[in-house]
């Protein structure tokens, strides 16, 4: 059977050139980077080196990045070391309504404590109006978090816009850009960003590792206590193996980017065009435009999300209903209730994102068995069979 691999935004397989030199650091290079000796040199050449590949893509100082286990943790990083080192300037946050459960929950965790967070809406296309977050300001907001492309939609915030208002307020301005990274151009001097959350397996690079961008002179209260390892601001022995597979993959995204960027997005135009032309009551969900030039998230009405992915996977297509981290949630998409779908829509929607093996070939074998599995599962709905006599019963009036 066929297999097509359509959810780059829940993880990416790890090149092989990212594997070879996680495989050197795990073998030969395998020393402790705070070791003194030739072994504990050589894996700290190796760290410092995946330092300045990272802080080379998004145009930031080697210093700045500090590696952690994880968008996630890098995440919390952010945001409890923000309000607990400056809480005393003030206890309001300011987010949006379509976040990572990684910040959203987090959010919350400072709510429990005594923090206000304010959760901004977003438009049709899940995008925040820069009046919404004007009006929101007040004297006691110490942080702006809010992600650079949508996990989900793909839509990408107004993030230099934000990074603007925000330096001239004097507000810290963090971004999630777990999912932009490697896909758009990512710079933080000229978006006016103060801290940027990123991921290794997103960007096919190895699971368990991430990084949090600090610009200098923003200081975080530390979530790990022992040794000064990155900056004293997360203690432990590094990941050597997984930070090199890091910086070894941020390399490349860098090298690819560009030509990346044109070929991913012919493909996504053509999957959104060729579904849409195909199969009836489609709705693109996200902005047709501004978005990266992977995702493609589709509602069909009168049928189920999950009975899709089961179809899909049998025969051999692998796609999701949203957040790789909220999968067999039988709650729909926060994301698209934000944007104000109904339940029974967000209910019926799919995402497909698009990585670096993807070939029109692809894209056409999708085109293919898509509309028959739609066609199937709605001749098995019984709301879908009430639309098609209601819309007989018009065709027989006129």
């Amino acid at each position: 059977m066929r297999r097509i691999y359509l959810d780059h935004s829940a993880t990416t397989s790890v090149k092989p050139e990212v594997a070879e030199i996680m495989l050197e650091h795990l073998i030969q290079k395998y020393g402790n980077p705070s070791s003194v000796h030739s072994f504990g040199r050589e894996a700290k050449k190796g760290l410092e080196r995946a330092r300045d590949q990272v802080a080379a893509l998004i145009n930031a100082q080697p210093e700045e990045i500090v590696f952690t286990s994880g968008g996630t943790e890098a995440d919390n990083m952010a945001i409890i070391g923000v309000a607990n080192k400056y809480s005393k300037r003030g206890k309001h946050i300011i987010t949006s309504a379509v976040e990572h459960h990684a910040v959203l929950h987090t959010c919350e965790v400072l709510e429990k404590k005594g923090f206000k967070v304010t959760l901004l809406p977003v438009d049709e296309y899940g995008i925040i109006r820069m009046d919404d977050l004007r009006k929101a300001l007040t004297p006691e907001t110490i942080l702006i978090t809010i992600m650079h492309a949508n996990n989900e939609v793909g839509s990408i915030q107004p993030i230099e816009e934000i990074g603007t208002l925000a330096r001239e307020k004097g507000i810290i301005f963090h971004t999630d850009a777990v999912q932009s990274l490697g896909k758009i151009p990512v710079d933080v001097r000229k978006m006016n960003i103060d801290l940027l959350t990123g991921s290794g397996h997103k960007i096919y690079g190895p699971k368990g590792v991430g990084f949090l961008y600090v610009k200098k002179g923003i200081k975080l209260e530390p979530l790990v206590f022992g040794g000064g390892q990155e900056n004293k601001y997360r203690a432990g022995t590094e990941n050597i193996p997984g930070i090199v597979g890091l910086g070894k993959a941020m390399e490349l995204a860098g090298e690819e980017m560009n030509t990346e960027m044109t070929r991913l997005a012919k493909l996504r135009d053509c999957l959104i065009k060729g579904l849409q032309q195909r199969i009836s009551n489609v709705t693109l969900n996200g902005h047709p435009i501004l978005r990266v030039p992977t995702n493609v998230n589709l509602s069909f009405e009168f049928v189920e999300g999950e009975s899709m992915l089961l179809s899909l996977d049998m025969k051999g297509i692998a796609a999701s209903s949203g957040s790789a981290c909220t999968t067999g949630s039988l709650d729909p998409s926060h994301v698209l209730l934000a944007m104000g779908l109904c339940h029974e829509v967000a209910h019926g929607s799919i995402r497909m994102t698009l990585g670096h093996e993807n070939t029109e070939e692809d894209i056409q074998y999708v085109l293919e068995v898509f509309p028959a599995i739609v066609e199937r599962l709605r001749n098995m709905s019984p709301l879908y069979q009430e639309k098609r006599k209601e819309c007989a019963e018009c065709t027989l009036k006129k």
